[in-house]
């Protein structure tokens, strides 16, 4: 049966998971309300995951669409994130970038630009992914010792 920490858990998971939504946002939040900060960094770093891998491994549809989409709004063709991330790569490399990602544009676009930029899948999934799950921990564990509550 599920209770309420569970529940928090699922919603951390599925907010981890959505673009846009990092886990390195979701763990203060989670970490907020009262969930476990292990248990939260573990549900958010996940959901976060399996994004990364979807954006790192269909990269190139997903830059076709939006830029579709963009484009049958009557919009420019540049997509902004993915521009900027393409800069970092350029700046940065791929360690810049899976280190860099998830604070400045964030872990998806940060796999998409680095495949898009030539860097294989598995390998991009792997630096962001940990890259977001270190950052992750750092962040709950300074609201831990730190003792940072609403």
């Amino acid at each position: 049966m599920l209770d309420i920490e569970n529940l928090g858990l699922l919603g951390v998971f599925i907010a981890g998971a959505i673009p846009w939504m990092e886990a390195i946002a979701v763990v203060p939040a989670g970490i907020l309300v009262g969930l476990d900060p292990i248990a939260t960094v573990i549900a958010a770093s996940l959901g976060n995951a399996i994004t990364i891998f979807l954006f790192a491994y269909f990269a190139s549809n997903i830059r076709a669409r939006l830029i579709n989409r963009r484009v049958q709004k009557g919009k420019s063709a540049e997509v902004a994130k993915l521009d900027k991330a393409l800069k970092a790569f350029d700046s940065y490399g791929i360690y810049g970038l899976a280190v860099l990602g998830p604070i400045l544009i964030g872990t998806q676009f940060a796999a998409a630009a680095a495949v898009t930029a030539g860097v294989k899948p598995l390998r991009t999934s792997i630096l962001v992914t940990v890259s977001m799950f270190l950052w992750a921990i750092l962040i709950a564990t300074a609201m831990v010792v730190f003792d940072i509550k609403i």
